[in-house]
């Protein structure tokens, strides 16, 4: 395939920068290397060295770029983060084509404008005025694969910065937050459960092992345990969703009406309120299948089980008020209320590392995942003006 990006006239605006990632599809089970790779050799025809760390199969990568310090400085400093992943396009009725961004109404529209390129974009167009300031400290910038899948890149990026000594002194991530400041989030939690009958003929069911009905009795206690922490909490009034939630999201099993089902697979998740430890609630999900399920079905057959498979996990992150890149976030932005969301972000990993983080960007969460995506053009050039800002914070004094 052509690569997308020309090096010898690469975009002159934010707009342009997220138009030219918009056109890859970066799908998270599509591979992300084009573009990492184009925005690679525009970081290096900067001047810039970058880092690449490679998932397993080597079809996706992060990269990680340092603007070092005026004294030549590479560690310290503030991460700009961003996942480089879309979520798929299937089955949604769009309006224009999804990767190819176009303009409407003071509207870019396109997968990902919101979720998240249009931040990627700005931080990549605003590179030669952080190469022209005179910093006192480093600016990073890191993007990551599969952040819509789990967070499943970033960890492999953190893990290669600690072992480097970056150390980073504070992180924003530009999830979309319509450049309002986040201090907290939730953690996410999923897995796969996999219940395995035995199959009969439906005229002699209590020769088999019925696998959806197992299945049917686990998702009841899921959903018994997310009922409990509705009515009983712990309670954080500042989220959006004040207490801890779970569910069940897909099911799949059988394969006739006339047929015992040997096999059901279903998978749940759930997000815990920061400070709630989510080891407590797996553990109870197991007891529940251990104690409960699988003696009852055992006493039908020798031979059922039940697996559970981690999918993705992703700490929550608690607020760090007195941190000193939330401080310097809300000066800029002039923002002081406290506000925590209920999806989960890359920030609760950066800050499992050591790295205080917060989370600022362009663009309106309503707006993610839907058909017709869209960042307002007043909403980049707000993120501009407060990536400016920043900038000229990290400058050496005059």
């Amino acid at each position: 395939m052509t690569a997308l990006f020309d090096p010898t006239a690469y975009p002159s605006t934010s707009v342009e920068w997220i138009q030219k990632l918009i056109a890859y599809d970066t799908t998270s089970r599509e591979s992300n290397l084009e573009l990492i790779h184009d925005v690679q050799a525009y970081l290096q025809q900067q001047g810039l060295e970058t880092v690449l760390t490679h998932d397993a199969s080597g079809r996706k990568a992060n990269l990680f770029a340092t603007i070092p310090a005026a004294d030549g400085t590479r560690t310290g400093g503030i991460v700009l983060s961003g996942h480089t992943d879309v979520v798929p396009v299937d089955g949604q009725n769009w309006s224009s084509d999804p990767f190819k961004a176009e303009i409407r109404d003071d509207r870019l529209y396109g997968r990902g404008t919101c979720d998240m390129k249009g931040f990627v974009g700005v931080t990549l167009q605003l590179v030669p005025e952080m190469l022209a300031t005179k910093l006192s400290k480093p600016i990073h910038l890191a993007y990551s694969y599969d952040e819509e899948v789990g967070c499943v890149g970033a960890p492999v990026m953190i893990d290669d910065l600690v072992r480097r000594g970056v150390k980073p002194e504070g992180c924003v991530v530009g999830e979309p937050t319509s450049m309002r400041t986040i201090v907290a989030h939730k953690g996410i939690n999923a897995y796969r459960c996999r219940v395995h009958g035995h199959a009969a003929h439906s005229s002699l069911t209590p020769k088999g092992v019925n696998a959806i009905e197992h299945a049917a009795r686990i998702i009841t206690a899921i959903r018994d345990l997310a009922d409990d922490y509705k009515s009983m909490g712990p309670y954080d009034h500042d989220f959006d969703v004040p207490f801890t939630t779970l569910q069940t999201s897909m099911i799949r099993g059988g394969i006739a009406l006339n047929t015992v089902p040997d096999l059901c697979e279903f998978e749940f998740e759930y997000r815990n309120l920061p400070g709630v430890d989510p080891e407590p609630i797996l553990q109870e999900i197991r007891e529940f299948i251990d104690l409960k399920v699988l003696p009852a079905m055992r006493r039908e057959h020798p031979d059922a089980l039940v697996e559970l498979e981690k999918l993705a996990s992703a700490p929550g992150l608690n607020p760090e008020e007195q941190a000193a890149i939330t401080k310097l976030v809300r000066e800029l932005t002039r923002d002081d209320t406290v506000r925590k969301v209920a999806y989960g972000t890359e920030a609760g990993l950066f800050q499992q590392a050591g790295i205080p983080s917060i989370i600022c960007g362009p663009g309106n969460i309503e707006q993610a995942h839907r058909p017709d995506e869209y960042v307002e053009l007043a909403q980049v050039e707000q993120c501009e003006q407060f990536l400016r800002a920043l900038i000229r914070s990290q400058a050496v004094a005059s």
